[in-house]
This record gives structure tokens, C-alpha cells and sequence, in this order.
């Protein structure tokens, strides 16, 4: 069993495990200065692509532009081994929260690789534990879960923990806070009523340590002792309604409750107005919140992986809010190919927001699946071949060049597509549905459906299928007010409240 910590909950560890010294990837600095020094990184991925340990893929909703990002870099942060490998995916919300989504992507990971580093850990340490004035709930919740992560950890669930983990989770804190930090002082980007989601993966060897804030998922597929495949959750979603989440907003003056419409949505407010209705209860930005409960403290876990582990599936709530996790799973493993494996489990994503909720417009959907085992040198081929077949949208993706055999990004262009905010939802949204007539859908989820993987995910234009007209579900409700910028947009807001 793995086990979950949260922020510096500390455990003596036996274990002999060593992990590699890092090499210097490109800084934060740089990367913001020239953020297309990231795309020549080899094995770093961040648009639809398939690799031979895993495969990513999105597919914008209904909503408008697409703010969902992910990420799968091999050889992460090391030349001496190419085990390492980051994961990520990164669900924005609010105006921005496109923006704010790939600008997370992008300088989070560099970040951690940053300050992972056993030299610098008595450094980290210091800054850690060093006084500061407390200027939002965050500080003070990071303070006081200190002492409550202490008292979380099941004795009979413990497992022998590896040197390097509390260096690297120290690391992860400390990405986590210098990120929101950045977000806040970005030239460029309003944060103040966008942000994102984030689960961090970083796996070493055997070796497991996730950082999460957020309702996006990690979900790991396991073989049973009758060789059954089993879905465990390796991630909490972090909603309002957590009883140790809502006791921290409560306690910093905000509110939590869902609207009448969407009673199974709890929402973060603000303590004397009906905005902006944020349905997580940790995230990047929304600096609107960061004073009423609203934290980008990562909940950090770890597992060590057996031969049993076969892929880890990460995903953005497009995908958890219409599929189980045994139905991702079985989505994955049912897949053609790795490479198509993604695809497979988004596009039954979307399928089954049909048939779920069919006045709805779907959310976005992305994935990324993580294998645990080398294909075989034949399957591997396949692999190749299937990563042409793979139908692509707008934007950078990665298929392989036939003369080299590599893969190489490509710029891929379709018709304009309507931009506009993706989450955010104004009561003239709501459409009277009492007179849709809406066809019943004759392609069902892979979960719920005895069709074939490949009905599933080929659509004929007779199946298309548009909810344009129906309801949107979102994660942010906004009915701010226009800001102004810098000191003025702070005092401004609070005066307001």
C-alpha cells in the first residue's frame, strides 16, 4: 500500500535506495526569458504524442478555448540514468486559465529540478524553517498542517521510505510556493481570478513521489493476486467539502456551499459575496481566495512500485467527472496500442459526457498513461506505426520523421476556432432545456458499452454530436467586478469586500 503525507510530515527511513545526482536543465529564468528553449529539450513532451513508456492526448470541450496542459519528460533532471521521468497535467480554469495552466507546465518542473538537489537540501531546510511574516491563510496553513501530517500517518499502511524522499518532497514544497509566487508577480498574466490544477509525478526506478493540489486525478492499474486488474487512487481530490478543507476556509472567513442547481458541486466564496464559486479547494492563482482559505500547498505521497504496477493514468476531471477509475483502467489496458491509449480513454471520456449529461457542454479532457514495462522490440514497432494513425488537433504535435525515424514536432493547423473563456458561467448561460429534443446516442461509453474499443472510438459524421445549446458545468462561477492593475487592482478589491 502506498502511503500519503502531507506537507513536512518526516519518517526515519532504513532503506539503502540512492538516487542519482542531477544535471542542470534549463532555469526558470531562462525559460521565461525564451520559453521555445523548452521545446528542444529531448524527451520532453507537452502536445499529443506517444513515446515507448507512455502516450498524452487532449481534446478540447464545448466550452471554448482549450485550458487544459500536460506534460511527460523522460530523463528528468539526470544524465548519469534514464529512469527519470516527470508527468503532469494541469487543468485551468477562469479567464486566464489557459495562461496560467501552460505557464505551470512549463516552469514548475524546471523549479523543482531546480532545487533537487542533496547539496542544496541544508539550504532548503534553512529557507524552510526560517521566520516569516504570515501575509495569507496559506502560510498559516502550511504552519499548522505540519503538526496534523505528524498524526496522519497509519502505522500498519508505513513502508520504508528512500533516503532521497524528503529531499525531493521539501523540493516539491518549495516549487509549489515559489510557482504560486511567480503566478502572483507575472507581468502578463491576471491571476487574480484564474488558476489550475496540478498533479506532479516523478519516478525513479521503483520509486514514486507525487505532488498534487487540485481535482485532477492519478490513478495507478495493479494485478491482484488472481491476476485481476484493479484501479487504486493515488491522489485525493481536494474539494471544498473535505472536512479538513472546509474547516480551513471556514476558519479564514470564506464560505463553502454549492449552488441549488448543482448540489453535488461544493464551491469555495468569498465571505461577503457570491463569487467567484470555485470548486476546488487548492490551486494555483485565484489570488481573489488566498486570503479566505484557498491554499497551493501540495499534498506529496509516495509508493513504492512492484512488478505487480503495470500504468499509472493522470488526468484532468473532463475525464473523472463521466469515467470511474476501474474504467479508465480498463479503458487503457483494452487500448490497440500504447501509443493510442490516450486517445482512447479521452474519446470515451467524451462519449460518455454525451450520454451522462446531455444538455451539458463537456469539459476539456486531457491524459497521460505511464507504463510501467518496455514493450518487446516487435511491439515497439508497432507502437511507431500507430502514433501516425493518431488523429491530431490544432497546435504542436510530435509524429515521426521517416527519413531519421525520430520523433520531431510538427505544427498542425485547422480552422479558426472560437476563443473565449472556458470557465466561467453567467446566469444568462443557463438555457431552458424543456424543449430540446435531444436523440438518444447510439455510441456509448467504453464503461458501459459491449461494443468493440474501435466502435467506440471512431465516429461517423451522422454521430457527431453538439451541446452547444445546453448547459456548461464549470469549475469557477465569476461575477467580479473589472480590476485595475498592480496596487490599484489590490486596493480597489478591498474595498470592495
Amino acid at each position: 500500500m502506498g502511503s500519503c503525507y502531507s506537507i513536512m510530515g518526516e519518517k526515519k527511513s532504513s532503506s539503502t535506495t540512492t538516487w542519482k545526482k542531477k544535471s542542470p536543465l534549463p532555469s526558470a529564468t531562462n525559460a521565461n526569458a525564451d520559453p521555445s528553449l523548452l521545446l528542444h529539450i529531448p524527451g520532453r513532451f507537452s502536445a499529443s504524442a506517444a513515446t515507448k513508456i507512455g502516450c498524452l492526448y487532449t481534446q478540447q470541450g464545448k466550452k471554448g478555448t482549450n485550458q487544459d496542459a500536460m506534460l511527460l519528460w523522460e530523463n528528468f533532471s539526470s544524465t548519469t540514468t534514464s529512469d527519470t521521468v516527470f508527468c503532469g497535467v494541469f487543468d485551468g480554469h477562469g479567464p486566464y486559465g489557459h495562461l496560467v495552466a501552460k505557464k505551470v507546465r512549463d516552469s514548475l518542473p524546471l523549479i523543482i529540478s531546480t532545487h533537487w538537489n542533496p547539496a542544496q537540501q541544508c539550504c532548503l531546510s534553512d529557507t524552510a524553517n526560517a521566520p516569516a511574516p504570515t501575509t495569507n491563510s496559506e502560510d498559516a496553513a502550511s504552519s499548522s498542517m505540519d503538526d496534523e501530517s505528524l498524526g496522519s500517518i497509519d502505522v500498519e499502511e508505513t513502508e520504508v521510505l528512500p533516503d532521497m524522499f524528503l529531499p525531493l518532497k521539501k523540493s516539491i514544497l518549495k516549487a509549489f510556493k515559489l510557482m504560486d509566487k511567480e503566478l502572483k508577480l507575472h507581468p502578463t498574466i491576471d491571476c487574480f481570478c484564474s488558476g489550475t490544477t496540478a498533479v506532479a509525478l516523478i519516478k525513479q526506478g521503483q520509486d514514486l513521489v507525487i505532488g498534487n493540489v487540485g481535482d485532477s486525478r492519478a490513478v495507478l492499474a495493479t494485478r491482484d493476486k488472481d491476476d485481476s486488474l484493479l484501479a487504486v487512487q493515488l491522489t485525493v481530490d481536494l474539494k471544498p467539502d473535505l472536512p479538513r478543507e472546509a474547516a480551513r476556509i471556514q476558519q479564514c472567513k470564506g464560505r463553502v456551499f454549492a449552488l441549488q442547481d448543482e448540489p453535488e458541486v461544493p464551491r469555495v466564496w468569498l465571505p461577503n459575496n457570491d463569487s467567484p464559486g470555485l470548486a476546488m479547494a487548492r490551486a494555483f492563482g485565484d489570488f481573489c481566495l488566498k486570503d479566505f482559505g484557498l491554499i497551493s500547498v501540495p499534498d506529496v505521497c509516495y509508493r513504492h512500485l512492484n512488478d505487480r504496477d503495470e500504468f499509472i493514468i493522470l488526468a484532468t476531471d473532463g475525464v473523472w467527472d463521466v469515467l470511474s477509475n476501474k474504467e479508465a483502467v480498463d479503458i487503457v489496458a483494452s487500448a490497440p496500442g500504447r501509443s493510442t491509449a490516450a486517445r482512447a480513454l479521452v474519446d470515451c471520456a467524451v462519449r460518455a459526457w454525451r450520454l451522462k449529461y446531455p444538455t451539458s457542454k463537456n469539459d476539456d479532457c486531457a491524459a497521460v498513461c505511464l507504463f510501467l514495462e518496455h514493450p518487446s522490440g516487435v511491439n515497439g514497432e508497432v507502437e511507431e506505426q500507430d502514433l501516425r494513425k493518431i488523429p491530431m488537433e490544432p497546435g504542436e504535435h510530435f509524429v515521426t520523421d521517416e527519413n531519421t525515424g525520430q520523433l520531431e514536432a510538427r505544427e498542425v493547423s485547422h480552422d479558426p476556432i472560437l476563443m473565449q473563456s472556458g470557465t466561467t458561467r453567467n446566469s444568462d448561460e443557463i438555457v431552458p432545456v424543456s424543449e430540446l429534443t435531444v436523440q438518444n446516442p447510439t455510441v456509448m461509453s467504453r464503461g458501459q458499452s459491449k461494443r468493440s474499443l474501435a466502435e467506440c472510438i471512431s465516429t461517423s459524421e451522422d454521430e457527431e454530436w453538439s451541446a452547444l445549446e445546453g448547459v456548461t458545468r464549470v469549475n469557477s462561477l465569476l461575477s467580479l467586478p473589472r480590476f485595475l492593475s498592480g496596487d490599484k487592482r489590490s486596493a480597489s478589491w478591498r474595498k470592495w469586500v
